[in-house]
């Protein structure tokens, strides 16, 4: 799968409202967009739902750089991702299906991005 860097994470997501901002749609409604996308196959790529899901995934991955970029101004950041970092589309995937079920509706794709960086790329010691 391709590689999305950290400013464009949002290759993968869609948006919940129109009054939402990018990143906010909640898991559980990425997920199925993004199986309802793949069920299209080839189709897919013609999709206005594609855009959608790439731009929510930019949202969640551009706000997590700012947090992050206000962390380290404070001395505490959350990750420590290389300057060139990349998760790819089946990384994402996998991460936003191994949070429980019952779970899914309360998080966001940008706390789910956030804990994705967390753990993909831990500040050592």
């Amino acid at each position: 799968m391709k590689a999305i860097g950290l400013g464009l994470l949002g290759a993968l997501t869609f948006t919940g409202s129109a009054l939402a901002a990018p990143g906010d749609m909640n898991v559980s409604t990425f997920l199925g967009k993004a199986d309802a996308l793949k069920a299209k196959g080839m189709a897919a790529m013609f999709s206005s739902d594609l855009k959608v899901l790439m731009a929510e995934a930019k949202g969640a991955g551009l706000a997590y750089r700012a947090m992050l970029a206000q962390e380290r101004a404070a001395g505490r950041p959350s990750s420590c991702p290389p300057e060139k970092a990349a998760i790819n589309s089946d990384q994402l995937l996998t991460h936003l299906k191994a949070y429980p079920a019952a779970a899914r509706q309360s998080i966001t794709l940008r706390t789910a991005m956030a804990d994705l960086f967390r753990k993909s790329f831990p500040c050592r010691k």
